[in-house]
């Protein structure tokens, strides 16, 4: 799992009808306080309808094609959850 915050969406009206009516969103990891990204963005399935600015948790590989929405899809990433706020070290980092 990462911590991702949304910062785009993309539109696609050819995709692979097993992904049919999913929201696509693009997401980019960050680190424990939710402020720096890290590394580069990806696309990924939002199952918790979130939004841009959002910060969520992402699951990849394998387990993410473990949903009811993504079984037997051709996706390496799903949103899983909106985070409220993170904790880390006894520290609250982030609140939404």
């Amino acid at each position: 799992m990462k911590i991702a915050r949304i910062v785009g969406s993309t539109i696609s009206t050819i995709k692979n009808r097993r992904i049919m009516n999913t929201k696509l969103l693009i997401c980019r990891e960050t680190d424990a306080f939710g402020k720096k990204e890290l590394g580069t963005s990806y696309v990924a399935i939002d199952l918790v309808d979130a939004g841009i600015g959002d910060l969520v948790l992402t699951c990849h590989g394998s387990a993410a094609r473990q949903t009811p929405v993504t079984k037997e899809t051709p996706t390496d990433a799903v949103i899983m959850a909106v985070l409220d706020h993170l904790e880390v070290d006894g520290e609250i980092t982030f609140r939404n």
